[in-house]
């Protein structure tokens, strides 16, 4: 089993991580297929300071397929073991369809417009 999480408003892929209204969790089976989606309200308050990629991570949740983030929560889901993958957009269902055949790669594109709340110093502890 492998789990997926989409930062959600609508149905949609919310470009902002820390802002978005909730998550969807999609649970993927052996056959690439997507077995189940649950919801995960969002936590208030900025994705880097928030306890969401914990809350992820105890889900057994390994990817994120997301629209934009800054640094800060980029290191912080990394330092949960939380591959991610940024500049998705559209149907959350079709975006998770899309990665699970292979066609969604990193955009490599951070979000600059709230850098760095002091956070500097977010270094995986291993």
């Amino acid at each position: 089993m492998k789990k997926i999480a989409v930062p959600t408003r609508g149905n949609a892929v919310d470009d902002h991580f820390g802002h978005c209204e909730m998550y969807t969790v999609f649970t993927i089976g052996k056959d690439k297929k997507i077995e189940n989606s649950e919801i995960v309200p969002s936590p208030q308050g900025c994705g880097c300071k928030s306890n969401i990629a914990s809350v992820l991570k105890e889900m057994g949740v390994t990817t994120l397929l997301a629209g934009n983030m800054g640094d800060g929560a980029l290191n912080v889901l990394n330092c949960n073991g939380i591959q991610v993958f940024r500049g998705c957009k559209g149907d959350v269902r079709q975006v998770t369809e899309t990665y699970l055949k292979g066609y969604i790669l990193d955009s490599g594109e951070g979000c600059h417009s709230h850098e760095h709340h002091g956070e500097e110093g977010h270094v995986c502890s291993h």
